[in-house]
């Protein structure tokens, strides 16, 4: 059964930003956003790894048919990296991230 969690921004008054289904097995990862049309308004995908890394957060765009809004963050919740991810390619944070 998938997790949802709802992602807020405590800067702003605790508003909600959207809502995100939880990835924190090796196969939620892995299947990504692959093969999906699209994401619904206010919709995304939290990777979650347990400890922080360049490697393991890395992510593909591989069978993914849209751009997505990347946004690493490190162990305090604060943003280390951000990036526009085109279809096709592959993308790493500059600094460790989980």
């Amino acid at each position: 059964m998938p997790r949802w969690v709802d992602v807020i921004n405590i800067d702003r008054g605790r508003e909600q930003i959207l809502r995100a289904r939880w990835c924190s097995t090796f196969t939620c990862k892995l299947r990504g956003l692959m093969f999906r049309k699209g994401l619904g308004e206010n919709e995304g995908l939290l990777l979650v790894e347990k400890s922080e890394s360049r490697l393991n957060t890395s992510i593909h765009m591989l069978g993914v048919f849209f751009p997505i809004g990347v946004i690493w963050l490190g162990k305090g919740g604060n943003i280390v990296d951000f990036v526009l991810a085109k279809p096709w390619r592959f993308y790493a944070p500059k600094t460790p991230a989980m």
